[in-house]
């Protein structure tokens, strides 16, 4: 039988995105048109005879980072060496850049033996409010997107801008808020349905206050049941807020880079953007 590694057709995601559903990821319900947009040449696929096996993704954001994720093999085709072959694809792509990933416990000591290096984690923080909004935020419009690219540079050391400038436009299920005061930009954030109730991400605020608007606006976006955050270690500020709020952590990740990790201003309350794309 024919063994190929190709480029992901737009229905290819679909189907990986299913099959990381299937794990307990997720998705949301309209993240592959952004995701593709990030680098269409970085979501790999793994046939035998036609049929999918194995999956990838790593997304080169800029000349000198990438970001690993959606690394799945289907449960009929394990043990066969379709996973690693479609790892050294993925990682073939990457060339000479660093490469980011958030890794579950049970796999951080395989990447390790990859060259991968922990350098803090996330936590998924979940719960249904039941939050209504109090109207105090607005939507973000096409001249903000501009701005907000900016920061987000600033909070994570990568330009991740073909991703962000498509993440931060309101889709059916996908809209993106802002909280100004007189100072200017107080506070941002993306919620997304997804298969199950909503997620949040990105999150910025600047203070507590900035924080607890939005993050309530934000859980009011879509009646949608539980919401989540993925929050890093570097942001106490949100973990604490959210512990509060009566959010609760479900599982954690690990950060790990292969290579030098980008210079990020760590900001306490900010939440990932998405664990597949960084």
């Amino acid at each position: 039988m024919s063994t190929t590694i190709e480029r992901m057709s737009p229905a290819d995601l679909e189907s990986a995105l299913d099959w990381a559903a299937d794990e307990g990821w997720n998705p949301g319900r309209e993240d592959a048109a952004a995701f593709l947009a990030a680098d269409p040449d970085g979501f790999l696929v793994r046939k035998v005879a036609g049929r999918p096996v194995s999956a990838i993704s790593v997304v080169n954001h800029s000349e000198s980072f990438a970001f690993l994720g959606l690394y799945l093999c289907h449960r009929d085709f394990r043990g066969r060496g379709h996973g690693l072959a479609i790892w050294n694809a993925g990682l073939a792509h990457a060339g000479a850049r660093t490469v980011g990933l958030d890794g579950v416990p049970a796999q951080e000591a395989n990447y390790a033996r990859s060259g991968f290096v922990r350098h803090g984690g996330a936590a998924r923080f979940t719960a249904d409010p039941g939050l209504r909004s109090a109207a105090a935020t607005r939507p973000a419009r096409p001249r903000d997107i501009s701005g907000l690219l900016e920061r987000e540079r600033r909070a994570t050391g990568v330009d991740a801008s073909r991703f962000l400038d498509l993440w931060f436009r309101d889709t059916a299920s996908r809209r993106t808020l802002i909280l100004e005061d007189g100072s200017g930009l107080a506070a941002y954030g993306t919620v997304r349905a997804c298969r199950a109730g909503a997620k949040i991400g990105p999150f910025l605020a600047r203070d507590e206050a900035a924080a607890r608007i939005l993050l309530r606006d934000l859980a009011a976006a879509f009646d949608a049941g539980p919401v989540s955050l993925d929050v890093p270690e570097s942001a106490p500020g949100l973990r604490s807020l959210l512990d509060g709020a009566g959010f609760r952590p479900s599982f954690s990740t690990a950060r790990m880079y292969l290579g030098p990790p980008p210079e990020a201003v760590p900001e306490s309350y900010r939440s990932l953007a998405t664990l597949e794309l960084g």
